[in-house]
């Protein structure tokens, strides 16, 4: 009966087999099949769907000096954002755990990346990072460049497999990869392969996953990004022998509007909550809105929002402050002239304690000159928790308020990997012929995350497995 099956499954034969087509399985699958291999990209989504979580996504990180743009026609709005920044940066957010051989080849090539992809015909707009940071960010639009990459990739040869999902690696006698079962829309089918590149994304987009990760009520967090992110590819490497690595418990989590979407509803943030105050549903301050710069703590803030009482928080500015809010959610920002009105219309449980909060952080701001695009160092003084930057008093009606929560755009756990991008076991060994990039991989982000930073891992490591794939077929 087994042997039958065998026999009746169909076979495919390719020089690379490439999981998953976010920028890693896209970039990956370009570059392979510029390298002269034939190339299969496997996309567990209907074509409509595909791209991952960078169909959602919107931006690199990637140091503006020494990356030469001008060719092309694109001049960064921040010309002194260096490698030693971009790792620095890495360094600080994630507590100095970011393993430092990945982080290093990350910033080395980032720039070459970002002008090989540009070359391929990805459209940026170059600016800064955020208001009140001084990072260079490439800024694109999610769908249009999962379709050129796309069409990029096919050009140049690779086949792409939609609605088919893989779900076994194969090893030969002597412990190389050499091919993928997949489960398609008839069924499955055997690709024969001299490489797999692993690009399918990490588990944050399964409700038992978020549960068994990072605890009871998980379930109920918003997907930022694509639905088909759920880990069975992971899973799949594990039983190949890959190591497992990384803080599996760890993830970017934004705050975001609280009418998300529950699932793929991209952005949704609200940005310039740091000149504000956030209050929970009980009234209460309970971060440092202050802490740093929104791209160091977004990506951290919405865990914290998720983990209050009923997965909730407010966040409170004035008139005079207001216009630096740039808000991407579904919601309009409740307006009133008194705190008391404001906050009893959000729905808040305990508005009286909540107009208490705010006119005692009032109190305890004595501002020099408030200055948004910097660390102004305007700080509270009595409070718990303190705010460290943008403490001015929230005292000129009408006063603003958005309803928001945490969603999860992608977890921090994956296979351990080396510089090379190939796979490595749980006997510290490499396993020929398997690699993966992108959030497939673990042991770069920790606790936090500088924004921007996931696409280019990504695409750095996507074309660098696709390089060492084809360094290893010739070989």
């Amino acid at each position: 009966m087994n042997n039958k099956m065998k026999q009746n499954t169909p076979t495919k034969d390719y020089d690379v087999v490439v999981v998953g087509s976010g920028t890693a399985g896209l970039v990956a699958g370009l570059r392979a099949a510029e390298l002269d291999h034939s190339v299969a990209v496997l996309e567990k989504a209907p074509e409509k769907h595909q791209g991952g979580h960078t169909r959602f996504s919107e931006s690199f990180r990637v140091p503006s000096v020494g990356t030469k743009l001008e060719q092309y026609g694109y001049e960064f709005a921040v010309d002194d954002y260096t490698k030693e920044d971009f790792y620095r940066d890495i360094m600080n957010q994630t507590n100095g755990k970011a393993d430092d051989e990945l982080a290093t080849v990350l910033v080395e090539n980032a720039g070459e990346t970002v002008e090989w992809l540009t070359a391929a015909g990805v459209d940026w707009r170059m600016e800064p990072l955020a208001v009140g940071y001084t990072a260079a960010r490439t800024w694109f639009d999610g769908e249009k460049y999962v379709a050129t990459l796309t069409e990029a990739a096919e050009n140049e040869g690779a086949d792409f497999w939609f609605e088919t999902e893989a779900v076994a690696l194969h090893r030969s006698s002597s412990g190389e990869v050499v091919g993928v079962t997949a489960r398609g829309p008839d069924g499955k089918i055997r690709f024969n392969s001299n490489a797999v590149i692993l690009a399918a994304g990490d588990y944050g987009s399964s409700d038992e996953k978020r549960v068994r990760y990072y605890g009871r009520g998980y379930d109920e967090m918003n997907v930022r990004g694509s639905r088909y992110n759920t880990g069975e590819a992971l899973m799949m490497a594990e039983s190949a022998g890959a190591n497992l690595v990384g803080q599996w418990g760890g993830a970017h989590m934004a705050l975001i509007d609280a009418a998300s979407p529950d699932v793929e509803g991209g952005a949704n943030r609200v940005d310039g909550y740091q000149y504000g105050v956030i209050l929970n549903d009980h009234g209460e301050r309970f971060v440092d809105e202050g802490e740093d710069a929104r791209a160091h703590t977004y990506a951290k803030f919405g865990r914290l929002i998720f983990e209050q009482p009923n997965h909730v928080a407010y966040i409170v500015l004035d008139s005079k402050i207001h216009d630096l809010v740039r808000a991407t959610g579904p919601s309009n920002p409740i307006r009133a002239d008194t705190f008391e009105e404001l906050l009893e219309a959000t729905g808040c449980s305990d508005p009286r304690t909540g107009v208490e909060t705010i006119r005692e952080f009032n109190d305890s701001c004595n501002p020099d000159e408030f200055e948004p695009k910097t660390l102004d160092g305007n700080s509270t003084t009595g409070l718990s928790p303190e705010k460290s930057n943008w403490a001015i008093p929230i005292d000129e009606p009408p006063y603003y308020a958005y309803a928001v929560t945490g969603g999860i755009t992608f977890s921090f756990g994956g296979v351990k990997i080396d510089t090379d991008g190939t796979v490595i076991d749980t006997a510290d060994r490499s396993i020929l012929g398997l690699y993966a990039a992108g959030n497939s991989t673990g042991e770069l982000f920790y606790d936090n995350y500088p924004g921007g930073t996931a696409q280019t891992n990504a695409a750095v490591y996507g074309k660098i497995a696709a390089e060492s794939a084809s360094q290893y077929i010739q070989s």
